[in-house]
């Protein structure tokens, strides 16, 4: 990792974490049955966003109880997994959930009958992912009617945002977040992971990624951007891959001009951009890596602007391009190229979480006092049967144990990089780590 952004990390973690504390915003509607116009449907609700699991049903319905007064609802459409058609050098394919209201109801017993009052009207929606915010005092059920076809519908998601929403992300980015976020199948989440670490915290994840977009095109676009993905508190930035193409320098101060217009527009209507340092290449199969001087810009940008730090997804991938296709730029989906995207993403905000959970009553002190001291905590990916374990400063120890809990295998790691084949069985494992200071468990897949 550079020395200066590993500087930077640290400056600012201690300086701003506080002011970006995020108040828990409870998702109410994991795993509850979907009723729809074509039969009962609990793949829109179960977090996962595979491809073949989906819904087009022009009415859906959910119950999540009474109680909040406000939802924040979202909506993840598949199409080519590309946000929007806001790129002149890639055509996109998909149908949006563009014209349809959501209704709400106090007394419905089936997502059908009793009374049912308008809450929002969304017209000519033209993205694949947003959210809207539902006022829900004293109803229970909310539903999607549709006037148009809905294309196909991957999840749907309602968070009780009664006490402010500022668990919201969208994850804007090129085809590099397009795939690696949202196409490719994954064994978690970054929002998932954050929940593992801390459950009070459900955050809502917004994927924004588009294929063969540049800065420049996101600035023609930054007023679509603030309508259709402007009311969440966080813009999680993956930008630069199509700017610094080549391995050239020639477009720098082009970059720089535009992230600083992305910054500024973020900022004035009160979104918290974050910053993911350039993902590596495979220059052996690229045949050209990324100028590091775009990874000074983005350093930069970070210190100028008072920026929480992203993750150094090049840091991360010049070390494993076994996790870069056979391209050399994207993702391996088939490697865990876009698994390990959600861990690198999770391990750089978890901190704030940390943080936050100080002002909680159920606070894990041990797992806060960890990654305020470290900055980041040791991150854990699966790649076939290797364990990839980043973010070590100090030894880890490492133990994988059966789906029922019987010891298997254990190791002890010092180096801030490691993989690790395992011996087992393809199947389910627990795998634990533990750190000085901390603590924490993930449940992984072994092919």
């Amino acid at each position: 990792m550079n020395k200066n952004f590993t500087i930077i990390c640290a400056f600012l973690l201690t300086s701003f974490a506080s002011s970006l504390a995020i108040t828990p915003n409870a998702l109410l509607s994991r795993g509850l049955t979907a009723k729809t116009s074509t039969g009962d449907n609990s793949y829109i609700t179960d977090g996962d966003l595979t491809n073949w699991k989906q819904c087009k049903a022009k009415d859906i319905a959910l119950n999540v109880g009474e109680g909040p007064t406000k939802l924040f609802i979202t909506w993840e459409s598949l199409g080519d997994c590309a946000w929007a058609p806001y790129t002149a050098n890639c055509n996109h394919a998909g149908t949006p959930l563009r014209n349809f209201k959501i209704l709400t109801s106090a007394n419905s017993t089936d997502g059908q009958d009793g009374d049912w009052t308008e809450a929002a009207a969304i017209k000519d929606n033209p993205v694949m992912s947003r959210g809207v915010f539902v006022d829900f005092d004293g109803q229970s059920w909310f539903r999607f009617v549709s006037e148009d076809e809905v294309g196909e519908i991957l999840e749907i998601e309602a968070f009780d945002v009664s006490n402010g929403a500022s668990d919201t992300w969208f994850f804007m980015g090129t085809s590099i977040s397009q795939m690696g976020l949202k196409q490719q199948s994954t064994d978690t989440t970054t929002a998932n992971i954050i929940h593992n670490r801390y459950p009070a915290f459900t955050p809502a994840m917004l994927r924004g990624g588009i294929g063969c977009i540049n800065s420049t095109e996101v600035v023609a676009h930054i007023s679509d951007y603030l309508r259709y993905a402007g009311n969440v508190k966080f813009w999680a930035i993956e930008m630069g891959t199509n700017d610094a193409w080549g391995g050239g320098d020639w477009n720098l101060q082009n970059y720089k001009n535009n992230m600083q217009t992305i910054i500024d527009s973020a900022k004035a209507n009160g979104i918290e951009p974050i910053l993911a340092r350039i993902i590596a290449t495979d220059e052996s199969k690229a045949g050209w890596q990324i100028n590091s001087k775009f990874l000074d810009v983005i350093d930069e940008l970070t210190a100028k602007n008072n920026l929480y730090p992203g993750p150094d997804l090049f840091g991360f991938f010049v070390e494993h391009p076994e996790l870069i296709g056979a391209d050399g730029v994207h993702p391996n989906g088939e490697t865990g190229g876009g698994q390990a995207m959600h861990h690198l993403w999770a391990d750089a905000l978890l901190p704030l979480y940390a943080k936050s959970m100080e002002g909680l009553e159920d606070g894990d002190s041990t797992a806060t006092n960890a990654a305020l001291v470290n900055g980041h905590l040791p991150v854990l990916m699966v790649s076939g049967r290797n364990l990839i374990l980043s973010n070590v400063a100090s030894e880890v120890g490492i133990t994988v144990l059966s789906a029922s809990g019987a010891l298997l295998e254990s190791y002890k790691v010092s180096e801030s990089h490691a993989t690790i084949p395992v011996n087992v069985p393809s199947g389910f494992y627990v795998v634990m780590l533990k750190w000085e200071g901390g603590s924490s468990t993930y449940k992984v897949i072994i092919k």
